[in-house]
């Protein structure tokens, strides 16, 4: 096997995505930081019993374990940087005002997420801790489309779904509360047939409701079909009425779907959660929902909301960055040259000096306007 060669899923970032990568990085946390959100940079390893705190079964079967040499306990290697942040929120800040914070860092996976998915993806994300109202809720989602918005995505799919709805349906029908996981797996995969014999022996309204979910998903109107063949419980109402509200936040802003058999998260996630569909990506680009009981781990339940994204996913949809106002520069040690070089480079140009006999740079940075010397002064010429 060649040494070069690289695990399964595994890939450098060469220049271009590189550039790209960094540069919506940048223009995020940027972004975030209008909003009042505060960058935290948690480590890449943990203890296992920490990393995984509040975290669900599939976080579990996500992330990378090994044995830490110096104490002998179990480490893991990130698969998701949530429950880090509430950490820091519950233990390290502790504070008792709302708090804003935001992260980017690489996380590590197991096993793909999707069919082209990198195990190494770069994530980015927001959370709100300590206010349980669906104003947390809203501003989440609003940033998350204006995250997408900064990389050209001004029409999303926003997908909206709601733990609520399925919890008051079991919380009616003790059979079918001792069948959760199992109910939650068959419902995530809409698998009517394995619903229809899972529920044989439930009583007649929790069976009808659990088999109209896999049918309970369209645009927006799908609420209202929900409300005509739902049980009439207070925490169905309540989970309908906070999506009709989050849906109402983002008309204009986003195409509205609601799926109430989504249940990615569902084990760690308490309220609203939605997902963002961009062309080009069969998968999510971007995930996000309240997760009220993650702290509780850590000694300091809290109320909590957030999003994150894979930024390396993210830009391989994104086309070559066009290098509008790129200089060519020729190679040299001209104290005048120099000058002139950091002089544009100052006011922020792009100025890419070309080697010794290399008349043209790579086709990446291909410049529109060229430095000449001219008379004695060294000057700018349009090219083409």
């Amino acid at each position: 096997m060649p040494t070069w060669l690289l695990p399964e899923n595994i890939a450098d970032v060469l220049p271009s995505e590189a550039r790209k990568i960094e540069e919506l990085r940048r223009l995020m946390l940027d972004t975030f930081r209008t909003y009042g959100y505060e960058l935290v940079m948690p480590p890449l390893l943990e203890y296992v019993d920490s990393l995984l705190a509040g975290a669900g079964q599939d976080t579990d079967l996500r992330t990378f374990k090994l044995v830490d040499s110096m104490s002998g306990r179990l480490l893991g290697l990130r698969a998701d940087m949530t429950t880090q942040v509430a950490r820091i929120d519950a233990h390290l800040l502790n504070r008792d005002t709302v708090t804003r914070l935001c992260y980017a860092g690489s996380v590590l996976h197991t096993q793909p997420s999707g069919l082209h998915s990198t195990r190494e993806p770069l994530q980015i994300g927001a959370e709100i801790y300590g206010h349980a109202g669906l104003e947390a809720d809203a501003e989440i989602q609003e940033l998350a489309l204006a995250s997408l918005a900064l990389a050209g995505f001004e029409q999303p799919r926003l997908d909206l779904s709601h733990v609520g709805v399925l919890r008051a349906i079991l919380a009616e029908d003790a059979a079918a509360k001792r069948d959760e996981q199992l109910l939650y797996t068959l419902l995530r995969s809409k698998d009517v047939p394995g619903l229809i014999d899972a529920t044989a022996n439930y009583n007649e309204q929790t069976r009808a409701a659990l088999l109209a979910l896999p049918n309970l998903y369209g645009d927006i109107d799908v609420l209202a079909r929900a409300k005509d063949v739902l049980p009439a419980l207070p925490g169905i109402a309540r989970a309908l009425a906070e999506l009709a509200a989050l849906a109402g936040s983002a008309l204009g802003r986003a195409q509205i779907a609601i799926d109430l058999a989504d249940l990615r998260g569902y084990q760690y996630e308490s309220g609203a959660m939605f997902a963002l569909y961009v062309p080009g990506l069969p998968n999510a680009v971007a995930r996000g929902g309240r997760y009220d009981h993650v702290g509780e781990a850590f000694g300091r339940a809290r109320p909590a909301t957030g999003f994150s994204l894979d930024l390396r996913e993210l830009a391989r949809l994104l086309p070559t960055a066009e290098r509008k106002h790129s200089i060519r520069a020729p190679w040299g040690n001209a104290p005048e040259l120099r000058e002139k070089i950091a002089e544009l480079r100052k006011a922020g140009e792009v100025v890419i000096q070309s080697m010794p006999g290399h008349d043209n740079v790579q086709d990446e940075f291909e410049c529109d306007r060229v430095l000449v010397l001219e008379q004695g002064n060294w000057i700018l010429k349009n090219l083409g």
